[in-house]
């Protein structure tokens, strides 16, 4: 799997657990699970696009 693709279905998955918790925010159920699983994807989208804005950079940083 190409990395654009994981961050495609990362952010997929993070849309549909949105609509999860604004159906239980509107119905006033508990959605502290699907709190959780959007902090976690969250915390995967920026490690990855982090790891790639600084390959990108220092190549740059380092050009003489």
């Amino acid at each position: 799997m190409k990395h654009q693709e994981y961050i495609k279905l990362i952010e997929k998955e993070l849309q549909r657990i949105n609509k999860v918790i604004d159906y239980k925010i509107i119905h006033g159920e508990e959605y502290w699970r699907e709190a959780r699983d959007h902090k976690l994807l969250l915390r995967k989208i920026r490690q990855n696009t982090k790891s790639n804005f600084f390959n990108r950079l220092l190549p740059r940083v380092f050009q003489f």
